[in-house]
């Protein structure tokens, strides 16, 4: 295969700079340019017609949503989000970037993300066909999931699969917390945020095992990461995980909550 002409799209020079330093160890990527912006990066795919394209998610004026808007859909490049917030990875599903990336980035699963790129290209050597790609999300998200994908207990672990590719395995002792988006959930570590299709009324019942507790509609805690409880107004409660995060606890959860941690 070709080397992947690929664009680099961030407003942050040195996030680009980052970026380019990470890539040169991969002789299957040729960047032929970075943007600031969405329109820079217009002009550049109208004038290089890239193959892939790392894109930032938040950036003045336009987002990288944006930009996928204005491209046709025949001729859109691969896209991989790289992005400091984990909340868009469900969306970025609806788009079928082919992964999404969290900074700072992980040379390990920088790697991954390539090997998903040039795989898929492979495979699907029509670039309209890569974009109905259905991938497992990795670190928060990859790609979107299929309707297939399944869950369950393994030696004590979270199992996210979904047929295309290697199961993704998370020991349940480092998941901090999960919450959920619509039919999807975002599962935190210290580490990582992984992204995968399920309901949370299924996880709770029928996978995570004892020691993970609904505290509000669309959250779960791990209570082994509680650090405190602190109360607010209305019977309400703030809870403070042990790397400092805060999450609400709703009426609801409260007092089944404070019976588990004083048990």
């Amino acid at each position: 295969m070709k080397p992947l002409k690929t664009l680099l799209v961030d407003d942050e020079y040195s996030a680009i700079e980052g970026l380019v330093i990470r890539l040169a160890a991969f002789s299957q990527i040729s960047i032929i340019g970075h943007a600031a912006s969405v329109d820079e990066a217009m002009v550049l795919i109208s004038q290089s017609a890239p193959d892939l394209i790392f894109l930032d998610i938040e950036m003045p004026g336009k987002s990288g949503f944006e930009l996928i808007k204005q491209l046709q859909p025949e001729n859109c490049p691969a896209i991989i989000f790289v992005t400091a917030f984990h909340q868009y990875a469900v969306k970025a599903f609806e788009v079928r970037a082919l992964d999404y990336l969290l900074k700072p980035v992980k040379q390990e699963r920088l790697a991954e993300a390539i090997a998903r790129v040039t795989a898929n290209l492979a495979q699907q050597p029509n670039k309209a066909d890569i974009l109905e790609v259905a991938d497992i999300v990795q670190q928060a998200g990859t790609a979107r999931p299929a309707d297939t994908t399944t869950y369950r207990i393994e030696q004590e672990k979270l199992l996210i699969q979904d047929g295309h590719h290697p199961a993704q395995l998370i020991p349940y002792r480092d998941i901090l917390w999960i919450d959920a988006a619509g039919d999807y959930m975002c599962v935190h570590t210290n580490a990582e945020t992984f992204v995968m299709r399920a309901r949370m009324k299924s996880l709770i019942n029928e996978v995570l095992p004892d020691g993970f507790i609904r505290i509000h509609k669309s959250t779960i805690v791990n209570l082994q990461h509680v650090a405190k409880l602190e109360p607010l107004i209305n019977s309400e409660y703030k809870l403070i995980l042990v790397n400092n995060k805060a999450l609400k606890v709703s009426r609801t959860y409260s007092k089944q909550l404070k019976e588990n941690l004083s048990a």
